[in-house]
């Protein structure tokens, strides 16, 4: 972690990755300079020994391209201004099928955001194996939780999406844990001045995203993509205010906005200690359940150009046809259980 920190800055990454692109290019010269099988009698050598540059050759083109990235270049760093703000991502997550590769995703996405901290809560009356196995290895500063949904509250199989909203107590215990470990002194970042953000593991992040919201002072917005049966939902903006919002539904909601488009300050949050989200709020109001607490239509900060431009998308993974798995589960003869899906 400390390496991965120290890496942040773009003067050392870029000598670091220049060091590497040296060696490589020493290494495809010793290999090349008398032919790529000089010396190679044994064919099985010969054919290793070719295995091994064309490698180091693809080695070099990876090494090539991070250095013309704008991790590199410095044009994606994180401004002075706002270096010392904490964006704290919270997740909630359930068992599915698609769980870990939901998770392997968004972990990827998160990596390349500086001065971030993921709050994974489960929907489970323990922390599963699977779950804390992948955060030890996912390169994410992260926090574990779980809590299992209140019966009344869950949504069964055969029951429509739009019935129950999954995560609701899962994100109001992140906000419980962010409270308890400010008032403890045991917050990551060891700062009130941070960002709150309730991020699903199923949505698509472009990181821009993140940068955008470093900064809020009160709560920011930005439209959603795919959402609410529209190429996008959201706040309509102008002149940096919202002036209404962009929706097909739900028009008398407060804030017609889906929970991947706002961010909280933390100190915000923090000063509200009776904001959280209401798990019996009706379709489409959880979102009002916790902004009605915080802010005003008015405080609104616009954010993606003046709301014109799309950073997240609300995709949704596709549940997946396992009916030749339930049927050797079924006959007591599952997939091999030792390889983790």
């Amino acid at each position: 972690y400390s390496a991965m920190y120290w890496l942040r800055s773009p003067g050392r990454l870029v000598a670091a990755l220049g060091f590497l692109l040296g060696v490589n290019l020493f290494a495809v010269y010793l290999l090349t300079r008398d032919g790529p099988s000089a010396g190679c009698e044994d064919p099985r050598k010969a054919a290793a020994q070719a295995e091994l540059i064309t490698q180091l050759q693809r080695n070099l083109s990876q090494l090539q391209l991070r250095l013309r990235s704008p991790a590199a270049t410095g044009s994606n760093v994180v401004s002075t201004k706002t270096r010392g703000t904490t964006l704290y991502v919270i997740t909630p997550t359930y068992a599915r099928w698609t769980q870990k590769a939901d998770l392997t995703r968004l972990c990827q996405t998160l990596m390349h955001v500086p001065s971030l901290h993921w709050i994974v809560v489960e929907d489970s009356e323990v922390k599963t194996r699977l779950v804390t196995r992948f955060l030890a290895r996912c390169e994410v500063a992260s926090t574990h939780l779980n809590v299992r949904t209140a019966e009344h509250l869950r949504r069964h199989e055969k029951e429509p999406v739009w019935k129950k909203s999954r995560g609701v107590e899962q994100r109001n215990l992140a906000i419980d844990w962010l409270r308890e470990s400010a008032r403890t002194g045991q917050l990551p970042g060891k700062s009130e001045r941070g960002v709150v953000y309730f991020g699903d593991d199923d949505n698509t992040y472009d990181i821009q995203l993140f940068e955008e919201m470093r900064d809020t002072r009160v709560v920011s917005v930005w439209p959603v993509g795919i959402c609410g049966g529209l190429r996008f939902e959201g706040p309509r903006c102008q002149g940096g205010r919202v002036t209404g919002w962009y929706t097909a539904w739900g028009f008398e909601r407060p804030f017609q906005i889906d929970m991947a488009g706002f961010a909280v300050s933390l100190r915000l949050l923090l000063a509200h200690p009776e904001a959280r989200i209401d798990p019996s709020a009706a379709r489409g109001y959880l979102e009002s359940s916790l902004l009605e607490t915080l802010v005003s239509m008015q405080d609104l900060e616009p954010r993606a150009e003046d709301c014109s431009k799309v950073l997240v998308w609300h995709t949704r993974t596709e549940v997946p046809n396992m009916k030749h798995e339930d049927r050797l589960i079924k006959q007591g003869k599952p997939s091999n259980p030792f390889i983790e899906t």
